[in-house]
């Protein structure tokens, strides 16, 4: 139970960060353009993780074994870009509650789907009608959050 504690803290952690950097994002957005504040994030992001993988010691893994990753795994770099610009895109259009709700929607509609057919090398979680019942009552939570 305290891995799974720990694992639910740090996925807390990654949604409020993600909610602040939308904020953040869409706040650049403005100022310098949608596409524009995209590319900054990742400079930055990139240079962070220089940092920290090179300046820092803090990786863990081996860069050299990039040749055995399968060719659609480096696909999350594209959609990175994908993800930031669309947040930004979408949050001063919608609103910063309305987006976040509309995002997360598309993440557990794509979630349930990578589960239940153990996409990605994933141990495959079946869908059932519980996790059918959740996602339609997401999906109407979204609906009320478009109402004004």
């Amino acid at each position: 139970m305290g891995y799974n504690l720990i694992a639910m803290l740090v996925a807390m952690l990654a949604g409020l960060t993600m909610a602040l950097q939308g904020s953040l994002n869409s706040l650049l957005g403005k100022v310098v353009g949608l596409l524009e504040a995209t590319f900054i994030v990742h400079i930055i992001g990139t240079l962070t993780v220089v940092v920290g993988l090179f300046a820092l010691g803090l990786g863990r893994g081996n860069l050299l074994r990039l040749p055995e990753a399968p060719w659609y795994s480096l696909a999350g770099g594209i959609l990175g870009v994908i993800i930031v610009y669309g947040v930004v895109f979408s949050i001063p259009k919608l609103g910063m509650a309305v987006a976040t709700t509309a995002i997360i929607v598309g993440q557990v509609s794509t979630a349930l789907a990578i589960d239940h057919f153990g996409l990605f090398g994933l141990e495959k979680i079946p869908f059932s009608w519980v996790k059918g019942v959740g996602l339609l009552l997401l999906a109407a939570g979204a609906r009320l959050m478009l109402m004004k």
